[in-house]
């Protein structure tokens, strides 16, 4: 039986807030103690059947744009927000919704969590052999929203897949010093962990599956509002680390960004970034 109920209700599944508050409530002593940071591995997290139906209607990537660099590989991310699947938006309405916040604040002790129903940078999303995404920190501030990010869920769709196809969710330490703990992605199972400035994750290792398949997963964040408001956090973008004895590249240009915005006086920002626009502009 899965871990979050969802109602039937003519042609809608809704998640149902009490049973969801009690699963949160029997998981959130161990989310809270975990090693290297507050996280939850949980197999059969939603009902199976649902899952399934996700598949059949998971959107085309013929023709569609993916992230091809030295961080993250044969990417592809699609907002539900541009998806034309009933069953699709629907879902990511309820994992938006009151029923699943009570769920993730009882587990995380998170109080006050907010949705993002702009998706950035979740939904969707897909990665095909040879394809990578490196370790790294996530963003923390949601601009479009001002709100800072503190929470990620993934759930993966990927059924029969055998540990050699690697594409496993690696949790590093707050020291980039080892690996402490592996998720293979396998279907039904979903992870919840605490986002910050040393939350470092990825799975970095090049995907060996079979050329037809692909490694497939939904992805949410979940916010909340500072209490001295926005401009009191020190906004990150995506940080990018090197994993020891690696090859691994750290993106460059977002560590300058970050050296601007700590190190440079505010009347010299405006000229700092604009030299490095030049420096990290696409044509280059």
């Amino acid at each position: 039986m899965a871990l979050l109920r969802f109602e039937r209700v003519g042609e809608a599944r809704i998640l149902q807030m009490e049973a969801a508050r009690t699963a949160a409530a029997a998981l959130a002593d161990a989310y809270r103690a975990a090693d290297p940071f507050p996280h939850a591995v949980i197999d059969d997290f939603i009902d199976a059947e649902l899952l399934d139906e996700v598949l059949e209607e998971f959107p085309d990537r013929t023709g569609q744009r993916y992230f091809d660099r030295a961080q993250e590989r044969y990417k592809f991310q699609f907002s539900p927000n541009e998806l034309r699947s009933p069953c699709i938006r629907a879902l990511f309405q309820e994992l938006n919704g009151a029923a699943m916040l009570q769920f993730l604040s009882t587990l995380t002790g998170i109080p006050k969590l907010l949705p993002d129903p702009y998706f950035a940078g979740g939904g969707l999303h897909e990665t095909l052999r040879g394809g990578h995404l490196s370790v790294h920190a996530d963003f923390n501030v949601h601009r479009q929203l001002n709100l800072q990010r503190r929470l990620n869920l993934l759930v993966y769709l990927n059924r029969d897949w055998p540990d050699e196809y690697g594409g496993a969710l690696e949790l590093w330490d707050r020291t980039m010093t080892r690996c402490v703990k592996k998720v293979p992605p396998l279907f039904g199972r979903a992870v919840v962990f605490t986002t910050d400035s040393d939350s470092f994750h990825g799975h970095p290792e090049p995907l060996t599956c079979a050329d037809h398949r692909s490694r497939r997963s939904i992805a949410l964040y979940y916010y909340t509002a500072p209490e001295d408001g926005i401009n009191s956090l020190l906004e990150r973008n995506t940080v990018f680390k090197e994993r020891p004895g690696s090859h691994d590249r750290r993106d460059r240009e977002v560590a300058s960004l970050h050296f601007i915005n700590d190190w440079t006086p505010p009347r010299l920002r405006p000229l700092a970034m604009r030299i490095h626009g030049r420096l990290f502009s696409r044509g280059s």
